[in-house]
């Protein structure tokens, strides 16, 4: 046992949020935490790390009980780095008393070679102790896992503080997978990550030595590392065995034979009322009504299961079927911005859709997806053709929900679209997708993204276009309402273009695939599932050239330790010049990137992005110091060989 929690009570405002929560978490344990939104689930993680205290009544309530021997690592996000550190150096710290034991021991060999041994005692035990420790493989190690989480290059020397604050949660898995506590707690780790960043987090987290606890909504991440599920419903944890799709058949199961059971007793409970509603007066009875009596107040009553089973229906239709060639894109670019800050992201793309088919758009962050979708639709500049062919009525649903009137409620939103829709229809329409209640009369501006996105889905029902686009369609859906879409486009017969991280909606979904990275494309003619596949096939290729780099550098590293002793004098102080020359440039790296990044800030401003003259020269600048940089790593390298 790792930790457990004992009869945990939580009550925020007057209200429960958990009510005698219990959970023990042993060695190997891969636990999910699921629940609806605002169920405890991150106020549970916060008791568990000692950051929230829970409601105490008696002595035997609010236990927490962690083991000598646990060690706690929990993922918050863009907390606990050092945003001054470089990444290297971030990462690096971790590693401190490892290094500091190394420096002691170059310290040991030196006062050896100078013919004292008075400390050899001590060297052979911190050397056992690095290499229990695989000290001397620290930076491949570093590297290996930086890389897996989609740092490397130029980003290693970067200051922290010049990251997103997306791309510092991600160095903060990082630094909890590098520091190894044997429980691994991670609240959300995959929502800023792409497909290939997740693939190597799950690899990597299969093979942990130790518990891991996640909170997540991915049920592809859930499905390939839990080994058992926690729900939290109404205040209360059930644990199921199995992953999540085994979760979701155990709680269906559990349902029906509940609400078999519920039906039973109440029809004992009716017949036993009924005996003793009859009995209970007449003389003759009266002891056997009385005996009816006790026996239904001893009943230990069954509960009726109370999940919510009313589902958003969503079902997409159209009138006019369009030609078999539905889109023809060539020699299209993706840029972003204007004028002097003008970006290309892709320099040219061609593809076609056809008839019935269902292309996802996958990629990084930022390479430029949704971007895409909207010049297909002719909404940006471009250079090449985009050319749909006749009988086409696009139905576009868009991320952030822009093309709803704030000010409008829900109810007037219909109506100014659909003027002959009587509120009788306008009503009806918005309870398939589950708008119910006062939520109808609330401004668009105010209600959640994920009511936003329903109201969408109801006008795009509306519209009936032969040609869906969507843009990140489930992103702030439940997952109830996340199975009803994929529902709803796995039975759509038309056209549909799509961007998503959803896994589940892309496997599910996706004929084919485009995939934006690093400047280009590739056109994928297969589902999800079979590009999960080569994807797979591509990381193993690139994780066995790490393996193969970790064992070069074991065996030099070992082969340094063993000539260390055998130094000369002059090869000592060649040794001590060539690391302070490395240590120089490195520090005016750093310096000429903090002149870079301090540009960048400039050309941000509007005094200066807004000047022609003064844009050129703040670009020859960087232009200048990049090449500075690029010549101090070549000196790096040859000192480093």
């Amino acid at each position: 046992m790792l930790a457990s929690l004992t009869n945990i009570n939580k009550f925020y405002n007057g209200n429960q949020v958990l009510n005698n929560v219990s959970l023990t978490i042993d060695e190997n344990d891969r636990i999910g935490l699921v629940g609806n939104n605002g169920c405890g689930k991150s106020t549970l993680l916060k008791i568990l790390t000692g950051s929230v205290e829970p409601d105490r009544f008696t002595e035997k309530d609010g236990i927490v009980s962690m083991a000598a021997k646990t060690t706690v690592g929990y993922l918050e996000q863009m907390g606990g780095l050092n945003t001054e550190n470089t990444v290297i150096d971030e990462m690096r710290s971790v590693f401190g008393p490892i290094h500091k034991a190394i420096d002691r021991l170059r310290e040991i060999e030196l006062e050896i070679e100078m013919g004292d041994d008075s400390a050899a005692d001590e060297y052979q035990q911190l050397s056992s102790w690095v290499e229990a420790n695989d000290g001397y493989n620290t930076d491949v190690k570093i590297r290996m896992v930086l890389n897996g989480m989609g740092f490397s290059g130029e980003e290693l020397n970067r200051t922290v503080s010049g990251f997103s604050g997306g791309e510092k949660t991600r160095l903060c898995i990082a630094r909890l997978l590098l520091e190894e506590p044997n429980l691994l707690i991670l609240d959300e780790p995959t929502n800023h990550l792409d497909f290939k960043t997740i693939m190597w987090l799950e690899d990597y987290l299969r093979s942990y030595k130790g518990a891991i606890l996640i909170v997540s909504h991915d049920r592809y991440f859930l499905d390939r590392l839990c080994t058992s599920i926690c729900e939290i419903e109404r205040g209360t944890l059930t644990r199921y065995r199995g992953d999540y799709t085994a979760f979701v058949r155990q709680r269906e199961e559990n349902d029906a034979r509940r609400e078999k059971e519920y039906e039973l007793q109440q029809k004992q409970i009716a017949q036993l009322e009924d005996y003793v509603a009859r009995n209970l007066v007449r003389a003759s009875t009266t002891k056997m009504a009385q005996s009816r009596r006790k026996q239904l107040e001893k009943i230990e009553r069954v509960e009726r299961p109370v999940h919510d089973t009313k589902h958003a229906k969503i079902r997409f239709t159209y009138a006019v079927e369009p030609p078999i060639d539905v889109l023809k894109v060539k020699g299209v670019d993706i840029s972003v911005g204007e004028g002097a800050s003008r970006k290309t992201l892709v320099d040219t793309l061609d593809f076609e859709v056809r008839r019935g088919e269902k292309v996802g758009i996958i990629g990084d962050n930022g390479i430029g997806k949704s971007t895409l979708l909207r010049i297909i639709q002719e909404q940006l500049p471009h250079k090449g053709t985009v050319r749909w062919n006749s009988n086409i009525k696009i139905s576009y649903f868009e991320q952030e929900s822009t093309n709803l009137n704030k000010e409008l409620t829900v109810m007037e939103e219909l109506h100014s679209r659909y003027p002959l829709m009587s509120d009788l229809e306008v009503r009806s329409l918005l309870a398939q997708v589950r708008l119910v209640g006062e939520n109808v009369f609330k401004e668009t501006g105010v209600i959640s993204g994920g009511e936003r996105a329903k109201l969408c889905f109801a006008i795009m029902m509306q519209e009936h276009g032969n040609v869906l686009i969507l843009d990140e369609p489930t992103n702030h859906l439940d997952l109830s309402s996340k199975e009803a879409i994929e529902e709803a486009l796995a039975e759509y017969t038309g056209t549909v273009i799509f961007v998503s991280h959803d896994r589940y909606l892309l496997s599910k979904i996706s004929d084919r695939l485009i995939e934006l990275s690093g400047g280009s494309y590739r056109l994928h003619n297969y589902g999800f599932n079979k590009y999960l596949d080569v994807l797979r096939e591509e990381q193993a290729a690139e994780r066995k050239a790490l393996d193969a780099e970790k064992q070069q550098r074991a065996a030099e590293a070992a082969k340094e330790k063993s000539a260390k002793g055998y130094r000369s004098k002059q090869q000592r102080s060649a040794d001590a010049a060539r690391k302070n020359e490395m240590k120089r440039l490195e520090k005016e790296i750093d310096d000429l990137q903090a002149q870079i990044d301090s540009i960048n800030e400039e050309i941000g401003k509007e005094e200066v992005y807004s000047d022609y003259e003064l844009m050129n020269r703040k670009c020859a600048e960087i232009e200048e110091l990049k090449q500075r940089i690029d010549a101090d790593f070549e000196l790096l390298i040859e000192l480093d060989q």
